[in-house]
């Protein structure tokens, strides 16, 4: 990752000051300023600053002399490595590489802070954080998030590189412990935050739903005094909030997808046509009808209603919600429908959770079809012990809504195993499980003898899976 200084350079004397480390300057006359930011060594030079951060598998402090090298000589660091002190560099070091950085993000603002809305919940962050940006675009100059720089590094990142016109700024924050969200909802100050959803995504890390919950409420640490705390109001969890936050001076509202009285923001009558969803929203008591949002199923009604509610707050009003739910287009892998050859195609291998599959899953059951639907499905990361009956239940909700299954990777054969046991036949589940070459051969092989013209293949999966070498294979 790199990326600009929205504001202009910056020197190392100041970047400490914000970030509270102890500065360890040897550049002498050649000085220690810097316009851009990198995390990778590869990427870095003479106006660069590096961050060396701390991981699982890597230890960014074992490129710092990589980085000098390339001429940088900025480095934001928690240690200095034996045989670097005293050359032509300036070292920022800091307890955690990571933490210091927000810090230094926030107080880089400080001078033209940004009005910002924040966006986390397990599933759909991204979704919500563009349709958010596209409907305020109506009203203001908005920065927003690149792709999903959400991490406690991409995120502050995201902060530093939106110039000084940006009337408002949109982040999303994601996390894979409890202490990231907090961290990057002090550096950005929200006046306005969202939790869209409580999924299963992170149980191997947080072990269950109510950590998950405590560690996505963590976006309330630094909402401003006055801010609007927006939840998903049909989920349990988030009805009942810690003391913590009921005593913070902030409004509390709830968004319901599913119509609940009680919300204050709810999507209702909800339909699709071939063009997409259509919902009427119930806007703080003001009706209004016939919203479109040009994807198809029921979790991107949820999206909207977020966003709807997140630009209300922000002040924009029914036209730029209608213009902006129009003009939005999927990021990246992100439900992806198009045709090739005769076949319907919905490329929707982003990333993966039990609920976005399940969703995902519906797309394909309601999607116009003349032949098969076939789903092409592969393993979820992150679930931990649940893995093998997350799995599983996927498998068994799929069955009655796709003519085949074909399953990818380690989970592949819980996939297959839930799918028969509830109820599709043996004869049309394929199963690869290991997920190496041979498998994505033998997948690619099975799928070209079995797809055919009026067909939807629906392929999903997290990332890691590169489903997208499936599609390319199957059509090069």
């Amino acid at each position: 990752m790199k990326i600009k200084l929205g504001l202009g350079k910056t020197d190392m004397a100041s970047f400490t000051l914000y970030c509270g480390g102890e500065l360890y300057d040897f550049t002498g006359n050649l000085g220690s300023e810097f316009e851009y930011v990198c995390t990778d060594s590869r990427e870095a030079d003479e106006d660069t600053m590096f961050i060396a951060t701390r991981g699982e598998r890597v230890d960014g402090h074992d490129y710092i002399s990589d980085a000098i090298m390339r001429g940088c000589r900025c480095i934001l660091c928690e240690y200095v490595p034996r045989g670097i002190s005293g050359k032509k560099a300036a070292f920022s070091v800091v307890e955690n590489s990571m933490a210091a950085f927000a810090q230094a993000a926030k107080g880089y603002r400080s001078e033209n802070p940004l009005n910002c809305i924040a966006v986390t919940g397990s599933v759909g962050k991204t979704t919500t954080k563009e349709l958010i940006a596209s409907i305020l675009r109506g009203k203001y100059k908005v920065y927003c998030t690149a792709g999903n720089f959400n991490s406690v590094i991409g995120m502050p990142m995201s902060m530093m590189e939106a110039d000084g016109d940006s009337e408002l700024a949109v982040f999303e924050m994601g996390m894979s412990g409890f202490g990231e969200i907090s961290s990057m909802s002090r550096a950005a100050s929200p006046e306005i935050a969202l939790i869209i959803n409580i999924g299963t995504s992170h149980l191997e890390y947080l072990e269950t739903r109510e950590n998950i919950a405590k560690a996505k409420l963590e976006i309330a640490d630094g909402l401003k005094d006055g801010g609007y705390l927006v939840l998903d109001g049909d989920e349990p969890l988030l009805k009942n909030l810690p003391r913590y936050i009921l005593e913070k001076n902030i409004n509390i509202v709830y968004a319901s997808a599913t119509g609940d009285g009680d919300a204050d923001f709810k999507a209702f009558n909800i339909r699709f046509d071939d063009g997409g969803n259509i919902f009427d929203f119930d806007c703080m008591g003001k009706i209004i009808r016939d919203l479109r949002i040009p994807m198809i199923g029921r979790h991107f009604v949820s999206n909207a209603l977020f966003a709807c509610a997140a630009a209300y707050l922000a002040g924009a009003g029914e036209d730029e919600m209608r213009a902006g739910l129009l003009k939005y287009r999927p990021v990246g892998y992100r439900q992806n429908i198009y045709e090739k050859n005769g076949v319907t195609i919905i490329a929707d291998c982003y990333n993966a959770a039990p609920e976005s599959m399940r969703a995902a899953i519906d797309v394909l059951r309601v999607i116009p079809c003349k032949g098969k639907r076939i789903a092409v499905l592969g393993d979820m990361k992150e679930l931990g012990r649940e893995s093998e009956n997350l799995h599983r239940s996927v498998g068994e909700y799929l069955a009655d809504k796709a003519d085949m299954l074909f399953a990818v990777g380690r989970f592949a054969g819980f996939i297959a195993d839930g799918a028969i046991s509830g109820g599709m036949e043996s004869k049309s589940v394929y199963c690869a499980e290991n997920n190496t070459g041979s498998d994505l051969e033998y997948i690619v092989s099975a799928l070209r003898n079995t797809v055919s013209e009026g067909d939807a293949v629906l392929f999903k999966a997290s990332r890691a899976m590169e489903f997208e070498k499936i599609i390319g294979a199957l059509w090069e």
